[in-house]
């Protein structure tokens, strides 16, 4: 007969997976170049500087106060990541259920970091390095930024709701079935 149990031993590592990729997609974003470019195509920049497309000069975004900031709001976060990233295989492994509750207080510490930089930069940029007569558009690394952090936001939901499954991840229960026939 048809029969689909969740196994939750053989399902808590997706959490670890989903935060390498979230890890990835971070890398991704700070060291991206195309965080905003122009319709035109004559101007990009990336979360370090403002270049002209014809080899023109580069204006360092580090030189304002926004910049600084919006920089060290998402390396701080990427670091937290990271941290959650290593302590989760510990957690996972040793059934440590409140070191779980923790990571997933860590990580919305982190995602509340990033959300913050990524609604100061697009902010900032628009007023102080736009210019009037181009349309910018925010590009695909800008989007990775946003990526980790709505993935970051879903295993901090998950890593807190753990724990309130205690006995099915250690294997203490019988395997819940969605269907069972008579």
């Amino acid at each position: 007969m048809f029969k689909c149990g969740i196994a939750y031993p053989r399902c808590k590592w997706i959490l670890p997976l989903l935060m390498l990729f979230a890890i990835i997609f971070d890398i991704i974003a700070l060291s991206g170049r195309g965080w905003v470019e122009t319709e035109s195509g004559r101007e990009y920049a990336s979360l370090w500087e403002k270049c002209s497309g014809n080899g023109g000069s580069c204006l360092s975004i580090m030189d304002f106060a926004w910049g600084k900031a919006t920089a060290a709001l998402l390396i701080i976060g990427f670091i937290l990541l990271i941290i959650c990233f290593i302590l989760s295989f510990v957690a996972l492994c040793v059934p440590n259920m409140g070191l779980m509750r923790i990571i997933g207080a860590v990580l919305i510490l982190a995602v509340i970091l990033q959300v913050i930089a990524l609604i100061i930069y697009p902010v900032s940029f628009t007023n102080q390095l736009a210019n009037g007569n181009e349309s910018y558009l925010y590009s695909w690394t800008y989007g990775f930024g946003w990526g980790s952090t709505i993935i970051m936001f879903g295993c901090a939901i998950f890593f807190c709701c753990l724990p309130n499954y205690e006995d099915e991840l250690l294997g203490n229960v019988k395997t819940k079935y969605f269907y069972t026939s008579a």
